[in-house]
């Protein structure tokens, strides 16, 4: 599994990967985490609003930091 965190390294970015290690920790699910700084790869995902979390290329949310829960749910297989 390819987790992404979308942003620009702000507060929320930084505590969105801090959220997802602990989601992925906790459900041990084999991920691979990916902080992605680059306005061009954001862009084209079509996100207008970081911080944003793409799962298998799939943008799961986007302007806000999602709960571990959420994250659990998304990872879940």
């Amino acid at each position: 599994m390819k987790i992404e965190i979308l942003g620009t390294g702000c507060s929320k970015c930084n505590k969105t990967k801090e959220i997802v290690e602990k989601a992925v920790k906790e459900t041990g699910v084999d991920a691979e985490i990916i902080k992605v700084e680059d306005f061009d790869k954001i862009l084209g995902y079509g996100v207008m609003v970081t911080p944003a979390l793409v799962v298998d290329g799939d943008v799961k949310a986007a302007g806000k930091v999602p709960s571990v829960d959420e994250i659990k749910k998304w990872i879940k297989k």
